[in-house]
């Protein structure tokens, strides 16, 4: 499987501090290039419009990257859209974004859309921040693993309706329910062990795996 890795330029407090390890290849979406950079990691591909970085900054990824392609400001494509187009044309199978939530809710937003094209082209796409993993499913049987790093299991509906949802392995388990748009019904389940399986007929759904903030300690 072609794992590949995008990083944003999303606000450094929702970047994890540790990145999945089999990655084939790493793409800098605009400043998440600087981020790389900044972790002492390569970059295989930056792209975007840089207009996040300074010139300064943008010189140096040219330097460091072994590829960089710099689009207009003036696009159709948001940056990261332009990474998910890179990552499928290197033959991905699997996509990891990072740095792309937090900040502005419209970019958060458009982000976590960004999974159901993949998903239409047979890719798994997944987003990680510090605290959720989200993916977008369509129908079918579907399987979950518990993560000590990620314990809460949420099912949200992204259509209008998902038909004949049912939850098996969980400690709030559920049996062929319909779920309309805007329920709260499937949010903070838990894994009775290691694995569980969902199902549903129609609709699309997202799935977050998460776990509650880390409490502040005081300085």
């Amino acid at each position: 499987m072609s794992l590949i890795a995008i990083v944003g330029g999303g606000p450094s407090q929702y970047i994890p501090e540790n990145f999945h390890e089999d990655i084939s290849f790493w793409i800098g979406a605009d400043g998440g290039a600087q981020v790389l950079m900044e972790r002492g990691m390569r970059v295989d591909l930056a792209i975007g419009d840089f207009d996040s970085v300074t010139p300064d900054t943008l010189q140096k990824i040219r330097e460091e990257a072994y590829e960089t392609k710099v689009y207009s400001r003036e696009k159709d494509e948001t940056d990261l859209e332009l990474a998910v187009q890179e990552a499928i044309s290197k033959g991905a199978d699997h996509i990891l974004l990072y740095g792309v939530t937090g900040g502005r809710m419209d970019h958060t937003l458009a982000n976590i859309q960004l999974l159901y094209p993949m998903i239409q082209q047979n890719l798994e796409g997944t987003i990680v921040d510090r605290q959720n993993e989200m993916e977008v499913k369509l129908p079918g049987i579907h399987t979950v693993e518990h993560s000590d790093d990620y314990p809460y299991v949420s099912f949200i509906p992204l259509s209008l309706k998902v038909k004949s949802l049912s939850l098996q392995g969980f400690k709030y388990q559920l049996e062929a329910e319909d779920l309309p748009i805007g329920s709260t019904l499937c949010l903070s389940n838990e894994l009775e062990k290691g694995t569980g399986t969902y199902s549903f007929e129609e609709g699309i759904v997202l799935t977050i795996k998460s776990r509650d903030a880390a409490p502040h300690t005081p300085e």
